[in-house]
């Protein structure tokens, strides 16, 4: 059975703290004891690292060794546009179990009036469950969760390939249109643009295309925007996943 992974701020002269409902839960849930084995990442590299003692809402490790790294199929970004809350935590809960690099909160035209402030204030809430998620998933490196942007600035950056989903239908579909295979590097850096609830407007069609953002569809059906995102994901991430 595989080591539980947890994340720590740092690890300074071979010693490490983790701290607050991590350690809680560690020591709680889990029952963990002096001396036993777990896994830790500074989100810079990976060590084995052996229970020293416990404080108050701490655990105190020792570093044994470090691990080799765990690289990523590739570098993906998932632009999503803001939705309902707890939709869009559901977005970066699994997102993060998928292997996303970065989650960019997108303000498209169709957002409801009102999500970038409440967004804004959440910030600190989504990175969390970006850090939980990681740790349950055993990522060696928590994703970044930026704050919101305007649709214009989603649409710049530079990537080895990226589409915006459209629930038109008029566009290639997804697995059809990455590259082929033999043609995917883990150096790859793609870009993916998922829609609001009420979908894209013309002008954020037109503005993507423009930019080199090329229209691609998942499905017959028209797809919740949450749903949308992550099967997205999960297609272009096997897909690099192959070429490994």
């Amino acid at each position: 059975m595989a080591r539980r992974r947890f994340f720590v701020d740092a690890v300074r002269e071979g010693r490490a703290v983790l701290a607050g409902e991590a350690a809680e839960h560690l020591r709680r849930v889990l029952r963990a004891r002096r001396g036993e084995r777990f896994e830790l990442s500074d989100n810079r590299n990976l060590y084995v690292a052996e229970i020293e003692g416990f404080g108050h809402r701490e655990v105190l490790f020792r570093i044994v060794e470090h691990l080799p790294a765990e690289p990523l199929p590739l570098r993906l970004v998932l632009h999503a546009a803001l939705i309902k809350f707890d939709r869009f935590e559901w977005i970066i809960e699994k997102a993060t179990e998928l292997g996303v690099e970065r989650i960019l909160p997108v303000i498209a035209a169709r957002s409801e009036k009102g999500l970038e402030t409440g967004a804004l204030k959440r910030l600190e809430r989504w990175r969390r469950i970006a850090r939980e998620a990681s740790q349950q998933a055993r990522r060696a490196h928590l994703p970044e969760i930026s704050r919101p942007v305007s649709f214009r600035e989603a649409l710049t950056g530079e990537f080895s390939w990226r589409a915006l989903l459209d629930e038109l239908r008029t566009g290639t579909p997804l697995l059809a249109s990455l590259p082929a295979a033999g043609e995917r590097r883990a150096q790859d850096r793609v870009g993916l643009l998922v829609g609001p609830e009420g979908g894209w407007t013309e002008e954020e069609r037109e503005a993507a295309r423009a930019a080199g953002w090329r229209a691609v569809t998942l499905n017959a059906n028209i797809l919740r925007a949450e749903t949308a995102a992550i099967a997205a994901v999960a297609i272009v991430m096997n897909a690099w996943m192959a070429e490994s």
